[in-house]
């Protein structure tokens, strides 16, 4: 196992306009959850979409696709408002989400390398030094799994899943791969499943079914032990195809339109049937459910699904609609009912706090901090610091989050755009001008915010 061990706060001074002490990385103090000495720790469940709109949601204000039971998850538990994902693309994304470290530290910062890489499409597998949360767990005497998609690590590589703390696995290891809905086969424990109802062209073997039988399954074998179930699955993302369009086949609207709706409706049910399951096999009030999507809507979908919300920008984008997702957090008993919360906070802070609920340290190299008391509804300060996001899909683009406030860097060189989220959440007004003060603060922030990268260079920024 590798080392692990916890990274200790840094107290750093940033500039003489604004100065703040701020925690880069790691973990603030331990926090008593447990409700009697004798408790074992949680089940975690984590369910992520895949592109899906931080307004697709009837509980964030979706008003066409049918989404009860996500819905009733949120009656239930914790909501989120101001939660970040790891990147406003698919790979790094889910790099930070494993590994606690933003796209200026994790391992995999973009769906392919700008140089070297594996194949054709140049991915970055994870490395045997990288510490997932999955390896977090399972040191912890946790069974670990995955269903859905995985993107970091192509086969025979040091990335794929078996390598990286997961028992049991089944879906995509390429991304590029998972956008088809009808695969010729999936990876079954490093192992290729022949779909055979997908042979010469038939759609008989829906993968994101097979998905929710995995995960059903999982839970009925592993009931009586402590597991993590890492559920990230493919819908909404294009292609659009499903078996069938019900209940929106009647609808007015482009056939692309039917398909994405019943695709999120099609995702409620199992996420329902998940739900249920723990019910009947009375692991409910032991199980901790997140559920999330990996970056924003690839398409907002105007004026009728307005599926970024009120948000600027959709997937591709370091404005709020590319890296903005709804999060929410159940765990009954333990995450009060029906809290809606403002705390911010992003993939990176995962982490931390599943590592807490474990009785282990996390990574001592991490950039999240500990984040459980805001996951159990309880008053935390998370604003107070930097977030920090970089793209490299249309160059070098860089964004921090900062109390209210929303830096972003459209290229290299280019000056800061700034925002107020608290009264701008859609980015119209870049006050950068009228607030020299703040953008002296992220520019000395960004000096030491982020490492080069060998697969992703940008050297040293130009004086």
């Amino acid at each position: 196992m590798k080392n692990i061990t916890r990274r200790r706060f840094l107290n750093l001074a940033v500039g003489s306009a604004v100065a703040v002490a701020i925690p880069t990385t790691g973990c603030s103090s331990k926090v008593s959850i447990r409700r009697s000495a004798s408790e074992k720790p949680p089940n975690i469940i984590f369910i992520m979409a895949d592109d899906l709109g931080y307004g697709d949601l009837g509980c964030y204000g979706q008003e066409n696709i049918n989404t009860p039971n996500i819905d009733q998850l949120a009656a239930y538990g914790n909501r989120f408002t101001q939660c970040y994902a790891g990147s406003t693309v698919c790979a790094p994304s889910r790099s930070v989400l494993m590994t606690g470290q933003h796209t200026g530290h994790t391992r995999v910062r973009g769906n392919s390398g700008k140089v070297a890489g594996v194949g054709p499409q140049k991915r970055v597998p994870l490395k045997g030094d990288d510490v997932t949360v999955a390896e977090v767990l399972k040191k912890a005497g946790y069974v670990t799994a995955i269903t859905g998609k995985w993107g970091l690590g192509e086969p025979q590589t040091t990335g794929i899943p078996s390598r990286q703390g997961f028992d049991e696995w089944l879906g995509y290891l390429n991304q590029r791969n998972a956008h088809s809905y009808y695969p010729p086969y999936l990876w079954r424990n490093e192992q290729k499943i022949i779909l055979e109802g997908n042979k010469n062209g038939q759609q008989k073997q829906y993968s994101h079914d097979l998905f929710t039988d995995f995960a059903l399954d999982f839970i009925r074998r592993r009931s009586n032990k402590r597991f993590f179930l890492y559920l990230p699955y493919t819908i909404p993302h294009a292609k659009y195809q499903i078996p069938g369009t019900w209940p929106y086949s009647d609808k007015p609207w482009p056939k692309d339109a039917r398909v994405h709706a019943a695709m999120i409706t099609r995702m409620d049910r199992d996420v329902g049937r998940i739900i249920t399951l723990l019910q009947k096999l009375k692991i409910d009030k032991d199980t901790l459910v997140f559920f999330c999507s990996d970056n924003g809507a690839a398409s907002r979908w105007e004026g009728l699904f307005d599926s970024s919300g009120p948000l600027r920008g959709c997937k591709r984008d370091l404005y709020e609609g590319g890296i903005r997702t709804q999060m929410i957090v159940r765990w009954p008993g333990m995450v009060p009912a029906g809290k809606v919360s403002d705390a911010v906070w992003y993939f990176a802070d995962v982490l931390p706090p599943l590592a807490e609920l474990a009785g282990l340290d996390p990574p001592h190299d991490i950039d999240g901090i500990n984040i459980l008391p805001t996951l159990l509804g309880k008053q935390q300060k998370t604003h107070d610091r930097f977030l920090y996001w970089e793209f490299f899909e249309r160059g070098f683009q860089q964004a921090v989050r900062w109390r209210n406030y929303k830096a972003v860097r459209a290229k290299r060189g280019a000056p800061l755009e700034l925002y107020d989220l608290a009264g701008d959440p859609g980015e119209k007004h870049n006050i950068a001008a009228k607030h020299s003060d703040v953008t002296a603060a992220v520019e000395h922030y960004l000096r030491t915010a982020r490492t080069d990268s060998p697969n992703w260079p940008v050297g040293k920024p130009k004086e």
